[in-house]
């Protein structure tokens, strides 16, 4: 993804995957998991699968930055091929690291060129690589294994029924607590709330019906939104860009 805003606000939110991003212009002031900094052009932000994280301008008049999305699947593979044992978690989101900067920009202008496999596997390969071995040396810090694994349990329930009208009562009762002991777990050991968890949901299979052709208002009713306006509003806080131009882009290949 290349982003250029001159006004733009994150809303909480997470990601089913690692990012990895660089400034080139700008810059904006971004919360991961509670730790609030600044990224410019001499930052590189790195983020684990599932950190909740917002972000906004705040002084800068411009932003423009890259980012990259290795999703889980990828991530393992990804640590076969850098010979690491396990795929690596970051203690640290905040990195400054021109070299990797650089690399980094080397691969989105070979992701974006396309025109060279193995270059790009090899620009690709290169910038993870480093990014695991000097600062992928944290370990995960995990959730009460019962909290955790009862999470689990109503995210689940939430991606089989996410295109259902649910109710805070009804994920409750997946879970067997109150309405008020669900929000707590979600906030504890997924860093959102139901809501905000199941939003996401719904923008995940918003975007696999868009890749698969769908048109707008279809995708966002298959999605479990009540209309397009909502997948709108909740696309555009969400991603940065409309669901149209999302849908553009995959046509544009």
């Amino acid at each position: 993804m290349r982003a250029d805003f001159t006004t733009q606000r994150y809303a909480p939110h997470t990601h089913d995957a690692f990012v990895i991003a660089t400034t080139e212009v700008g810059g904006a002031e971004i919360s991961n998991r509670g730790d609030v900094g600044a990224v410019n052009p001499s930052v590189l932000f790195v983020s684990n699968p599932g950190e909740r994280q917002s972000a906004r301008m705040a002084r800068s008049k411009r932003w423009v930055y890259r980012s990259l999305y290795l999703s889980d699947q990828a991530a393992v593979e990804m640590a076969r091929r850098v010979g690491s044992a396990a795929v690596p978690y970051f203690d640290k989101c905040m990195f400054n690291d021109h070299d990797l900067i650089a690399r980094s920009a080397r691969l989105h202008r070979a992701l974006e060129a396309d025109d060279d496999t193995l270059q790009t596997e090899e620009a690709l390969v290169d910038v993870f690589g480093e990014l695991f071995w000097r600062y992928g040396t944290g370990r995960r810090p995990d959730a009460a294994r019962r909290d955790r694994s009862t999470a689990d349990r109503v995210v689940a329930f939430m991606q089989e029924r996410y295109e259902e009208y649910l109710t805070l009562d009804s994920l409750a009762d997946v879970a067997g607590l109150t309405s008020f002991q669900l929000i707590n777990l979600f906030k504890n050991t997924l860093g959102l709330t139901p809501h905000a968890y199941l939003i996401q949901i719904r923008l995940n299979a918003a975007c696999r019906h868009l890749r698969r052709g769908c048109a707008l208002a279809e995708s966002a009713l298959a999605s479990g939104f009540c209309d397009q306006s909502a997948l709108t509003k909740h696309f555009k806080c969400r991603f940065g860009f409309t669901p149209m131009q999302y849908a553009v882009a995959v046509r544009a290949g």
